[in-house]
């Protein structure tokens, strides 16, 4: 984290750190600065669709095919034109300290804040596919709505996902299934992929060949047989992440499909610590763009309402205790005693009509 940035917002106490700034943790902190809350974000920089950069980020209305790295700075500027803030970082542990969470960056700086909402999104664990991680987000994929349109006509394989298949089957006549490491196909299943003119291949997959242009031409088998494909979709695990929150006793679950782990939460991304809330693919691996960014919104709109809450309580007990030995009914009391008719209440505004 920047030295001079964080010393000086180590000075205050933040009504919320975003731990993250994706479109999940950026969507949060736009609207928490447009009510006028003090927000920090802490990003650590790696955009989990940063490879698909010259793809582009799609379904979001008005700023379709957008650069993923584009649509980030945009964020960020539109943070600071509201008063955020928006500092490089990464948070090694998250911890409670008084009324107030403790925030730490690896480097040993640490903020302050009465909230914390946490966008660190997730890692895609790929296969253990020689060649699959560098041709990660161009010709290896695994989202139809995310690249389905820029891939479609073309020559598809699939890598052990039934479903997948389906999905690029609508994108393309030509599509693969590669069985791999032996998924298991209902009698049903067979009879679907044949009906939709799917081809299934047996045979572990040994990797990938490249042709000279740098483009995928094939998956190549164990048994040094080479199947041409230009397109390869996968099923990554998807893994959140979230070990600094360890120290809150949050831990990832599995996910209900099986498709990786992320953190629980609740409709508003409450994560049931309070005054922690998690938003985006931490806590929803399966969620796009457009549904991290509207996430984020929504756990903002929950902790810019607890906040409200515990401002008014405050406000409350801070009069109570200014007043000394007065409460409401006794002053109320000692005013009709005091002034008489001349006391403004209700009844003696009654009594004058």
């Amino acid at each position: 984290m920047s030295d001079v940035e964080l010393l000086r917002a180590d000075e205050r106490i933040w009504d919320v750190v975003v731990v993250g700034g994706g479109a999940a943790g950026l969507s949060g902190a736009l609207n928490l600065a447009r009510v006028r809350r003090s927000v920090l974000v802490i990003d650590a920089g790696e955009p989990r669709n940063a490879p698909a950069v010259n793809v582009g980020a799609h379904g979001l209305l008005g700023r379709e095919g957008i650069s993923p790295l584009e649509l980030l700075q945009r964020g960020r500027e539109e943070v600071a034109s509201y008063g955020g803030r928006v500092v490089s970082g990464r948070v090694a542990r998250l911890g409670r300290d008084g009324e107030t969470f403790s925030v730490v960056a690896e480097d040993g700086q640490r903020v302050r804040a009465r909230r914390v909402l946490v966008t660190t999104g997730l890692v895609d664990e790929l296969p253990d596919v020689p060649g699959l991680a560098d041709r990660w987000g161009r010709d290896v994929l695994h989202c139809v709505y995310c690249h389905g349109w820029e891939v479609r006509d073309r020559a598809t394989g699939v890598l052990g996902s039934f479903h997948q298949a389906l999905l690029f089957r609508q994108m393309s006549e030509d599509v693969t299934l590669f069985r791999h490491t032996g998924m298991e196909l209902t009698s049903e299943q067979w009879e679907q992929l044949a009906g939709l003119g799917v081809a299934v291949v047996d045979g572990e997959i040994a990797g990938v060949e490249v042709d000279a242009q740098d483009r995928l031409s094939g998956v190549r088998l164990g048994s040094g047989k080479v199947v041409p494909v230009r397109v390869l979709a996968v099923a990554p695990r998807f893994v959140a992440r979230a070990g600094f929150l360890e120290g809150l006793g949050l831990r990832l679950r599995e996910h209900p499909m099986g498709l990786g782990e992320q953190l629980q939460v609740d409709a508003s991304g409450f994560t049931g610590v309070p005054g922690v809330w998690a938003a985006g693919n931490v806590s929803d691996v399966l969620a796009l763009v457009p549904v991290a960014a509207a996430a984020g919104v929504t756990a903002a709109a929950a902790i810019h309402m607890d906040l409200l809450m515990a401002d008014a309580k405050a406000a409350a007990a801070s009069r109570v205790a200014g007043a000394g030995v007065f409460d409401g009914p006794l002053e109320a009391e000692v005013s009709r005693r005091v002034l008489g008719a001349g006391a403004h209440s209700l009844d003696s505004f009654l009594g004058e009509q």
